[in-house]
């Protein structure tokens, strides 16, 4: 397909970046980051989350912020990369969605304490992100697809996460 793994990785973006390429990825990261961190602060866990029955695997709290922290910077440069590459595209179009279920999961699960409809805005989550990632393979961006892998194994486990805590918090 390639001639080099160099040229598998580094088609999709024009190169070399510009000063003003680097003001976008800024932009980016700050955006996503600023809004998801936004959106952690003002649908905080609580008291609600914290009378939860939960599973023996469900992480401490402590976790979710650096997790999410490195995430949503691996989101940012995946979503930069593509923008760059593929302006209107079908790889542009499923990264916003899954960008658009991931800010409304919290506001969903936290806020309206709906845990079966915010399971199904997870799967939402996971099926546009697996899309985008197997997009941005398939047009030849795997930078970008191997930046969604971590994504894609914590959204997968926090889907089950969410399941089970339904499961277990129903009635």
């Amino acid at each position: 397909m390639y001639s080099t793994m160099s040229d598998a990785i580094h088609r999709p973006t024009p190169s070399p970046a510009s000063t003003r390429d680097y003001a976008l990825l800024a932009g980016f990261i700050l955006v996503v980051f600023g809004i998801g961190s936004a959106i952690g602060i003002f649908f905080a866990p609580g008291g609600w989350y914290a009378a939860l029955e939960k599973p023996a695997f469900n992480p401490p709290d402590w976790l979710f912020g650096p997790v999410w922290t490195i995430l949503y910077i691996m989101i940012a440069v995946a979503g930069w990369r593509t923008v760059r590459a593929d302006k209107a595209g079908l790889q542009t179009t499923l990264w916003f969605a899954q960008l658009g279920f991931n800010f409304l999961w919290s506001p969903v699960f936290f806020g309206l304490h709906l845990m079966w409809v915010a399971a199904f805005v997870a799967a939402g989550m996971l099926m546009t992100s697996l899309a985008f990632a197997l997009t941005a393979r398939r047009n030849g961006d795997t930078v970008s697809a191997l930046l969604f892998v971590p994504y894609l194994a914590w959204i997968s486990f926090a889907l089950l996460l969410n399941i089970t805590l339904a499961a277990m918090n129903a009635g």
